[in-house]
């Protein structure tokens, strides 16, 4: 209880901070992260040595040197955006001669809840900080060793500048800090959890605190009838091949049966990365010939609906662009999904029709994340309709008050 209650206090702390020492203390942080690279690669190594590298969550625990640089270039990233706090949303003078704003102010103290991705320490409190929040994190013990290391350079940063090192506290990696935090009423503002789908499901069944959602991916391409190869072979080979651990990888290619032809040409890039297709009754016709039969399979109905986070993928024959929206209604989990077309109707069709946070026409999923959307780092991508969808940067880690000025009015 000690930790929450020098968080909450420290919400008094950061929002007296002015922008400029905001923005200071970030852009030290960027170069403190570079200059102990090889700290928090070898705190990295412990972490990486107890996990089995066949794990999903082995490739988004590892750091390097190019990530950490990676990382530092995203918190100069979130220094170059505009502050949104303070900003009017809106300015109106009622009859009464009462000026109203409605102006955004932070959400208070913020939890996020995450599994095995270092960045994310990094991420959170640099989008916390800039707008005036105070960030409490319980990292899962799979990244203990890299989670403490970032956090200590973190509050050297801060103590550098004679800040209240609580407006950033890491919680323990036991599972009791956990329940403690999904229970921290009255002290933490709005909790977010970041992993699994199960890890999702247990926050949202047994927390307390108010929850923002950023869910689990499964999602899909649909290569239309009137689809060019060539950008239909570059972007799944991208959307599933880039990064296969991250939530915005690919997982089932839906294909027009007009185009049923052009499977094995299709997906033919795929098998030099090694990917293993589990292929419907159609498509596994055309592929045993042509695709590694090692990495080849019959489709279960398990297939579709499935989050691989590996070098996996379903793949469907469709009848048409509605048999499509209606898989796609029935085994998204509302992340990203995109369509490969030339027609502008059925385009319009897949764009308004498709309930997902992103949708795309004609480019990679791989852009829902990692600060693809211009928003700085992000915190995560919501899944969720109440508050925030889709990337959550700085907008979405703010509230708003109304400010009510006047000269003596009263109410009849």
């Amino acid at each position: 209880m000690k930790h929450f209650e020098q968080a909450k206090q420290a919400t008094r702390n950061i929002i007296s901070l002015n922008k400029e020492t905001i923005n200071l203390v970030l852009t030290d942080l960027a170069t403190a992260l570079v200059t102990n690279s090889d700290f928090i690669l070898t705190e990295n190594q412990k972490d990486l040595d107890r996990m089995p590298k066949t794990d999903p969550k082995y490739d988004r625990l590892a750091l390097t040197t190019e990530r950490i640089s990676a990382i530092a270039e995203d918190v100069n990233s979130v220094v170059k955006l505009n502050n949104p706090l303070g900003s009017i949303i809106n300015d109106r003078v009622l009859p009464n001669n009462l000026n109203i704003k409605k102006v955004r102010v932070p959400l208070g103290v913020v939890g996020v809840i995450y599994e095995a991705r270092p960045n994310v320490t990094v991420d959170v409190f640099s989008l916390c900080f800039k707008t005036g929040n105070v960030a409490i994190l319980k990292g899962g013990s799979d990244a203990e060793f890299s989670n403490l290391a970032i956090a200590k350079i973190i509050h050297e940063v801060l103590a550098k500048h004679q800040i209240n090192q609580n407006v950033l506290t890491l919680l323990p990696a036991d599972r009791s800090a956990t329940e403690a935090l999904l229970n921290a009423v009255g002290f933490v503002d709005v909790l977010i959890p970041r992993g699994s789908q199960s890890l999702i499901n247990y926050v949202r069944q047994n927390s307390k605190i108010p929850v923002i959602e950023t869910g689990a991916g499964i999602v899909h391409t649909f290569f239309d009838t009137s689809a060019n190869l060539e950008k239909g072979q570059k972007i799944i080979e991208n959307a599933k091949t880039r990064r296969v651990s991250v939530c915005n990888s690919l997982d089932c290619v839906l294909i027009h049966e007009e185009r049923k032809a052009d499977i094995p040409a299709l997906l033919l890039p795929l098998a030099a990365k090694n990917v293993e297709l589990f292929a419907d009754e159609i498509s596994y016709a055309l592929l045993k010939d042509t695709y590694p039969t090692e990495l080849l399979h019959q489709a279960m109905p398990e297939h579709f609906g499935t989050e691989f986070l590996s070098l996996k993928l379903a793949v469907k024959v469709v009848k048409n662009i509605d048999e499509a929206l209606d898989h796609i209604a029935n085994h998204s989990s509302k992340h990203s999904e995109a369509i490969i077309s030339e027609s502008a109707e059925n385009i319009a069709l897949f764009l308004n029709q498709v309930d997902a946070a992103a949708v795309y026409a004609n480019a990679s999923t791989a852009f829902t994340d990692g600060a693809q959307f211009g928003l700085g780092a992000e915190i995560g991508i919501s899944t969720q309709k109440l508050h925030a969808r889709g990337p959550m940067a700085l907008e979405e880690l703010t509230s708003y008050k109304w400010i009510v000025t006047g000269d003596g009015q009263i109410r009849s």
